[in-house]
């Protein structure tokens, strides 16, 4: 017992690293804010020509929409090509080569390729569709996004002014924020993250990350650093670190921003989660021993492995609960005194009502009513998060597992969206044994019970919205097929 006592400590310690880290970053952000936004760089003498990549993967409800955003880009004609990079198996092909032609004739540069296989996936396409231009930048769309008119004319400036400049990140707005209450609280967390890590970690020139979209990539910068990997499943995190490691600087404008859709039901947010998580971990594999012995700063290492493992928080999480009732059984006994770390559970609170404050100002008491949804939502993903661990460093875990998309379009996910799988029955699971222990914790360890049951709400939840959302997908789906 004393064993198990031991690694329960050390989980709760790791995750108050974790929360420790977090903290760092929202008082550097809340630094940045209070010394004012930056001063947008002025336009250069000469427009550079500009390649924009738009992969796709069975896209058929966003497809035209993400075309026509990018085709109706304010930049000079010449100097634009847009390609559509479509992997796709259904009827998205037919469409987007219709769309890319209508496009065409109109004067747009915007050429179509299909691709008879998927290696590499995301980052193999873009490969492939780089090698077939010569652009000086490259700016990176997925499917669910849509770009406004002025985008590259605000974020192709600030190239000129900072020769060592490789990539410059725009922040997610939200096309679909007020489709239920998922859509808010992801809202709520996605506000939350750009307002916090991505200004903490640009503003005091961190290690940090392009965001798979909304980004414009210095073309030097790819080749310098070895160019698009599909190695693993998180490309972006992938080449922002090479690049990093190569002696490239990475930004990211908090006022440049682009909308995109949120997944609205709880297992499409499960399935972006695992591909993720899967990603990120398989990237501190591949990279970490670079990052060890690379020449910075030691804070910048140990910030820059924080960030890449960022997703180790949810396993940790995990094995807390599970060892959570034989440390009950012992009446809270644990090796060290962890009560002073309850009140970090307050810092991803702050972060989300920094996020609102900084842009919904108006609006930001009623978005946070939202912030237990995603608190819930946080804990009852550990379970996938730490299936995505176990795939990355002791299985294959190399399955590109699209994210549903149309939400916006559509109202709901159609002949994409996805059924509960074991994860759901888990996290059901989990839920019965955290409240089972909580139940006992009242007698054995009262200072523990709320904690536990914090784990049975959050598991309970995300197994409960599994359940509901896809009983009422499938009524959905018998009714439209009754008319």
């Amino acid at each position: 017992m004393l064993f198990l006592s031991w690694i329960y400590t050390l989980a709760i310690v790791g995750m108050a690293v974790f929360g420790f880290h977090l903290l760092l970053l929202a008082l550097i952000a809340v630094a940045a804010w209070m010394r004012g936004v930056r001063a947008p760089a002025p336009a250069p003498a000469r427009w550079p020509s500009v390649l924009v990549q738009l992969p796709v993967f069975n896209e058929r409800y966003v497809v035209e929409r993400l075309i026509a955003a990018a085709a109706a880009l304010d930049y000079p004609p010449h100097l634009l090509t847009v390609q559509v990079l479509d992997d796709s198996t259904d009827d998205t092909a037919s469409i987007a080569r219709a769309c890319a032609a209508y496009h065409r004739a109109r004067g747009r540069d915007v050429t179509y390729h299909h691709r008879a296989n998927r290696v590499g996936f995301k980052a193999g396409a873009l490969a492939e569709g780089l090698a077939s231009s010569t652009a000086e930048f490259v700016a990176v769309f997925d499917a669910d996004f849509a770009p406004p008119p002025d985008f590259l004319r605000r974020a192709i400036p600030a190239f000129f002014v900072a020769p060592r400049l490789g990539m410059l990140q725009a922040r997610w707005e939200h096309l679909n924020p007020d489709q239920n209450a998922l859509t808010r609280a992801q809202a709520l967390g996605a506000d939350g993250y750009f307002m916090v890590d991505q200004v903490a970690r640009s503003s005091a020139g961190l290690l940090m990350n392009f965001n798979g979209s909304a980004g414009v990539w210095r073309r030097a910068c790819i080749d310098d650093a070895g160019g698009w990997q599909g190695d693993t499943l998180a490309e972006d995190l992938d080449l922002s670190y090479r690049a990093q490691l190569k002696g490239w600087r990475l930004d990211y404008r908090a006022d440049l921003a682009v909308p995109a859709e949120l997944p609205s039901s709880i297992m499409a947010l499960k399935n972006q989660q695992f591909r993720w998580a899967t990603g990120a971990f398989q990237v501190l594999r591949k990279l970490g021993p670079q990052l060890l012995t690379a020449r910075v700063s030691l804070l910048r290492k140990i910030l820059g492995f924080l960030h890449i493992g960022g997703f180790f928080i949810q396993p940790l999480a995990l094995v807390t609960l599970l060892l959570s009732l034989p440390v009950v059984l012992q009446h809270g006994r644990t090796p060290l005194n962890l009560s002073g770390f309850g009140w970090l559970t307050l810092v991803p609170v702050f972060v989300g009502l920094w996020g609102q404050i900084t842009l919904r100002r108006d609006a930001w008491p009623r978005r946070m009513l939202y912030y237990p949804l995603l608190f819930c939502a946080g804990i009852g993903l550990a379970l996938t998060n730490t299936r995505a661990m176990c795939e990355a460093f002791f299985g294959g875990g190399h399955e590109f597992r699209r994210t549903p998309k149309g939400v916006s379009v559509t109202g709901r996910e159609g002949a994409y969206a996805l059924p509960i799988d074991w994860t759901t029955w888990g996290e059901l699971l989990l839920a019965l044994y955290a409240l089972a222990t909580g139940l006992l914790a009242l007698d054995l360890a009262p200072g523990l019970a709320p904690f536990v049951f914090l784990y049975a709400l959050g598991f309970g939840c995300t197994a409960a919205l599994a359940f509901w959302q896809n009983g009422w997908t499938f009524a959905m789906t018998n009714e439209q097929m009754s008319k």
